[in-house]
């Protein structure tokens, strides 16, 4: 490489003319290696055939080395031991979330209007001031109230860093770190969460970790989404950083060129008679919703499907994974981040 090349070359000035030629030849090179393809691109594309495959750049995805624990699409291993983990009862639909919103000591503002949006989104949330008891005894409080997880929402210097998430009663706690956090109020043209159950998105938890921390995301959500209200929510891994969004899902139709909006189930069409009465209205809904029916089964009504973010919006960094729930002193750890091993930005554990 040019820097092998220049190292061992102790004169700052000689060093850095070398350089700059390296620097110039390997450009130079370059641009004729891509002058040469395009012109045997051209030639064959003259002569009939097919022109050479491009070149592929190199990115940390398709670098990425395999993890010895990546999960294939059907491995009847995991499926046993996922069938008999602390989270089959959710998934067999025996058991209803029931989530503990609590903050750490001394919370600010920023908090408060963090933890609001955070209501608004999981369902079946009940939020507890702190009141200076220890993480162990509120985990004793919350299983004998019959709660299915415990989240502890941390911060400091007034910003919002960190999420602890305990499935009770046994575990396991995934200790997060938060950052890029902005507040629903904050996103523009955002909309407002309504109280339906909301549809849960997980992309890319492909090794045995992955599958536990989806599996506990999962967990604190209803396993019955209520597909009328149109709320998705999103946990996106890409390179162990989860990203978190929240968006609503609309349905248009478009007609000769015109539109047709689909709420709630209905479709809504601007028309001198909707603006009269009550019944004049549903009268032309219904003449509308017939007029796309009967396009639709000719193939005249193209459908397109449009987002509108509700909000909050943050990146999740995993730190940790225990068993149990927490214990700050005796816990085992399942996994800790960069546990005295090197990094490689190749090897991802989600």
């Amino acid at each position: 490489s040019i820097g092998e090349l220049t190292s061992k070359i102790r004169n700052k000035v000689k060093r850095s003319e070398l350089l700059g030629k390296l620097k110039h030849k390997k450009k130079a090179d370059k641009r004729k290696d891509k002058e040469k393809r395009s012109l045997e691109a051209a030639k064959a594309i003259e002569l009939g055939e097919l022109p050479p495959p491009k070149k592929i750049p190199k990115t940390i995805e398709n670098t990425r080395e395999r993890d010895v624990t990546t999960v294939d699409a059907e491995d009847e291993e995991v499926e046993a031991d996922e069938a008999e983990d602390e989270f089959a009862d959710h998934f067999k639909g025996l058991l209803t979330p029931k989530i503990l919103v609590t903050t750490s000591e001394h919370p600010s503002a920023i908090m408060f209007l963090f933890l609001e949006n955070l209501l608004q989104l999981i369902p079946n949330t009940t939020f507890y001031g702190r009141g200076g008891y220890e993480i162990k005894k509120i985990c004793e409080y919350a299983t004998n109230r019959e709660f299915t997880h415990v989240l502890v929402v941390n911060e400091n210097r007034k910003e919002v860093n960190g999420l602890l998430v305990i499935y009770l009663p046994y575990g396991p706690t995934a200790h997060f770190r938060i950052s890029n956090m902005v507040l629903s109020k904050k996103i523009k043209n955002h909309g407002t969460a309504t109280r339906h159950r909301p549809e849960l998105l997980l992309n890319n938890f492909t090794t045995r970790l992955g599958h536990r921390v989806g599996r506990l995301f999962a967990s604190m959500f209803p396993f019955d989404p209520e597909f009328r209200g149109r709320r998705a929510v999103t946990f996106h891994n890409q390179r162990d950083f989860i990203f978190f969004r929240h968006h609503r899902y609309i349905f248009e139709t478009r007609t000769d060129g015109k539109k047709a909006r689909e709420h709630k189930g209905h479709l809504a069409k601007e028309d001198d008679a909707a603006r009269g009465t009550k019944e004049s209205k549903l009268r032309a809904k219904r003449k509308a919703r017939k007029e796309v029916e009967s396009k639709a089964e000719k193939g005249e009504v193209a459908v397109s499907a449009r987002l509108q973010e509700l909000g909050p919006r943050f990146c999740l960094r995993l730190q940790s994974v225990q068993r149990g729930t927490f214990d700050s002193k005796n816990g085992e750890y399942e996994w800790i981040r960069n546990n005295g091993k090197s990094v490689t930005r190749k090897k991802f554990v989600l």
